[in-house]
């Protein structure tokens, strides 16, 4: 930190006194000495103020604090000294002023700087598995560690004179080749260390440290041996032979969790192999065990480190040997799930297990039975009705017995008693059960659980609760409980299957979003993955646009779908869904929906009217033109199949055929024409028949004749021609026996409505009549 403005010809001209400006820059200066000091931590120092150009006492701060009176000495009227006693400050910044205006005359800054101290040094071995003499010299040392600082190790032996150095660092820490320096410091004699600081500012030399060199040798470290067994684990070391008494610690600790190790010491005296027997160690775990040894007041030497896997004791074999009994088939066979506690798989020998099952009433007669050779850990065998005695025996290298144990079946009809009133509960992924014991006096407890059917677990007690902890989180447990005896098990009794935690709802997704222009419906789908998600509560639906309000509503559980109403058309919304259960929250996505500018069900309605109303149309053109074309695909009549007859006039009775009258002479000729099908009968004779012949015509009028009249008529004149006709008549233009009415329109004479008797015309008639009928046609024709 820079001092503030230090004025080195600094003179106060005033009213009070006779000092002027000229005599001011002419009299002493205003300072303080010495400048930018450095001096050794503890060392006293003192500080010099200048006060030739003002009159008034001056005082001091030290960083910004005001130092005490008493610390300060005015020689004179010019100068006054301050005086600091073993001064520890790395960084001082000392300030003189005046007394009366405060006014600053000058400053300077103090730092201090230490000696090196707590110098240790050691000879040792680079390369740990070679015996000898060291190749090796270290010394270190502590000191400040600021600026560039140079450092020297000096050292002189007893028979030497002066000082040599040994080695130059930077840092605190120097390391030289011993055989560089053997004549320096000879290895049986005693000699002496300092250390010399040195940079541009100062420099400071340690205190002088002696040695031996028998207490700075670090020897090499040992060699190390394990030998594990059954029951203990041997330590054994060798060291380099030193003939001097030797220090040794032996460590060892469980490399699983890295505990506080245990620490054996044991001192050698003139040997240089030494052992240590451990029993306390776990069966089947990896342990580190490392030794160390150093001479008498010397450094330690390095750790020679092993690891071991220990072997299983048989004192810690516990089967702890359970079972579950299925229900009973239709032939009475149970199945019997056996289970013990597995021999840790760490373990690298060979074991066995073998199932017997034996009748309860055949234990004191010895009947033998076949025994099941099982896995690691469970095994199924099938009993009876009867009870049983379930024998577990676990080998060692398929030979040694190492344990045995047995459980109790009982018979299906047999009467023992079993727990009542069992209550389960949760607390932070735990299970808490609790039951009313029988009335008869157990032995304890048995309770076990699975979350899959497969893999069980159980756990004994005396008392009638017990927790079940480091359970699978968010899983459904069945939990049984057995009471045990003396020398029988119980019935199990089944609690209701319980979770060990429930967990959040079910995952929350939208399923669908039919956007209108002024609301929305939005459905929503949950699908639960874990059996224990917790039951919802309630939804939430969530909505809003971007710059807007966050809108919500609330709906109970059995919603799943919701109509969002008050919306703005085309206009973008987000949206999600939250489920709610007691034990928690989900959500689904936010998704993104824009409402309609207009309601999709109106264009809707309008399209379908717009089609319907096409689709009638397009009927009723089709029909339009479906009738059009009938109307102009009608037939033109054949004058041969014509039934067209005339009215006889006063120029028949000459034998001329002539037109008939019609009864509007304004009307056309042809509006009294109308087109139907001619039937001709097959018996008529066509008039190319007959072409010299004359052609015989009966007209009977159909208004003023009765049907059967005409019919019978008609089949008379037919018969009558049809057999007296000369080859000369023709009857082409005679109605078909089988025609019930003329195609024609009926044409009704004015003079009389009687019946006209039958006339024959020759055929040039015939001729004429032909021509005539043609005549008609064409005037149809052209009508239509």
């Amino acid at each position: 930190m820079a001092l503030p403005v230090f004025s080195a010809n600094f003179c106060r001209v005033t009213a009070e006194n006779s000092v002027t400006l000229k005599d001011c820059l002419h009299s002493s200066t205003c300072n303080v000495v010495p400048k930018d000091e450095y001096i050794e931590v503890g060392s006293d120092i003192e500080i010099v103020c200048q006060t030739s150009c003002v009159h008034s006492k001056v005082f001091w701060t030290l960083n910004g604090t005001r130092v005490n009176e008493s610390l300060s000495n005015t020689i004179n009227s010019s100068r006054t000294v301050l005086s600091l006693r073993n001064f520890t400050y790395p960084k001082a910044e000392l300030v003189c002023h005046t007394a009366d205006t405060e006014r600053i005359l000058g400053g300077t800054i103090i730092r201090s700087y230490s000696k090196p101290r707590n110098i240790s040094c050691m000879f040792y071995y680079s390369n740990q598995d070679r015996p000898g003499l060291p190749d090796k010299f270290m010394c270190n040392w502590e000191h400040q560690k600021k600026g560039n600082i140079n450092y020297t190790v000096l050292s002189k032996s007893s028979l030497a004179r002066s000082w040599s150095e040994i080695c130059n660092s930077h840092e605190t820490t120097c390391i030289s080749d011993y055989f560089k320096i053997s004549d320096k410091i000879p290895m049986p004699v005693n000699f002496s260390v300092t250390v010399r600081a040195k940079t541009a500012a100062w420099n400071t030399s340690s205190d002088t440290y002696t040695f031996h060199p028998s207490k700075i040798l670090q020897i090499t470290r040992p060699k190390l041996k394990v030998t594990t067994t059954s029951d203990r684990i041997l330590v054994t070391w060798t060291i380099a032979s030193h003939k001097m008494t030797t220090n040794c610690q032996v460590k060892y600790r469980k490399a699983v969790n890295e505990a506080t190790p245990v620490v054996l010491n044991k001192t050698l005296v003139n040997t240089e192999t030494s052992e240590v027997a451990i029993e306390n160690v776990d069966s089947c775990s990896n342990y580190t065990f490392a030794v160390r040894c150093a001479l008498k007041e010397a450094p330690w030497s390095a750790w020679s480190q092993e690891t071991v896997l220990t072997k299983l004791k048989r004192s810690d074999v516990r089967l702890r040997l359970w079972r579950k009994v299925a229900e009973a088939e239709k032939n009475g066979i149970r199945k019997v799930h056996a289970m013990w506690t597995e021999i840790p798989s760490s373990c690298q020998e060979t074991f066995t297990y073998t199932i017997k099952q034996t009748p309860y009433k055949d234990l004191m007669t010895g009947v033998n039975h076949t025994d099941t050779l099982c896995g690691s850990s469970m095994c199924d065998v099938d009993v009876n009705q009867e009870a049983h005695r379930i024998n577990l025996t676990a080998f060692h290298n398929e030979s040694l017995s190492l344990v045995e144990d047995s459980v109790y079946v009982p018979a299906i009809d047999e009467s023992l008693p079993q727990v009542t009133d069992i209550q389960t509960s949760t607390h932070e992924g735990s299970i808490l059960v609790n039951w009313k014991a029988p009335l008869q006096p157990v032995r304890g407890y048995m309770i076990d659980y699975t979350h899959n059917g497969n893999q069980y677990y159980w756990k004994e007690t005396e008392y009638t609760n017990v927790t079940l902890f480091d359970l699978l989180d968010k899983k459904p447990y069945n939990i049984t409980v057995t009471p045990l005896f003396d020398d029988k098990t119980g019935h199990g009794k089944t609690a209701h299957q319980i979770c060990s935690r429930v967990g959040e709802p079910g995952n929350v997704s939208i399923d669908n979003i039919q956007a209108r222009d002024t609301s929305a419906i939005v459905s929503w789908i949950v699908k639960s993955e874990e059996p224990c998600s917790g039951d919802i509560v309630n939804y939430t639906i969530f909505y809003g646009t971007q710059d807007g309000p966050q809108l919500n509503v609330t709906v109970g559980n059995t919603t799943q779908e919701f109509v969002l109403k008050d919306l703005n058309p085309e206009t973008q919304y987000n949206v999600y869904v939250k489920a709610t259960a007691l034990t928690g929250a989900t959500q689904s996505e936010n998704k993104l929906f824009t409402s309609k500018r207009f309601d999709p069900r109106l264009i809707l309605a309008l399209s379908i009217c717009g089609g319907i109303l096409i689709i009638l149309v397009l009927s009723l053109g089709l029909c339009c033109a479906v009738q059009w074309k009938k109307f102009t695909e009608k037939p033109v009549p054949n004058p041969c199949n014509s039934s067209l007859a005339w009215w006889r006039s006063s120029s028949d009775e000459k034998g001329i055929c002539s037109y008939p009258p019609f009864l509007d002479p304004t009307e056309s000729p042809c509006d009294s024409v109308y087109t139907e099908k001619a039937l001709v009968s097959p018996l008529a004779p066509r008039c190319n028949d007959y072409p010299a012949s004359d052609l015989t015509e009966d007209y009977v009028d159909p208004a003023t004749v009765s049907d059967g009249h005409i019919q019978s008529k008609t089949r008379l004149n037919l018969h009558g021609t049809h057999n007296s006709s000369s080859p000369e008549e023709c009857t082409e233009l005679l109605p078909s026996e089988n025609v019930l009415s003329s195609p024609y329109r009926s044409q009704t004479s004015v003079e009389t409505p009687a019946p006209r008797a039958i006339k024959q015309c020759k055929r040039s008639s015939c001729e004429t009549a032909r021509k005539n009928a043609a005549s008609y046609c064409l005037c149809h024709f052209r009508h239509v």
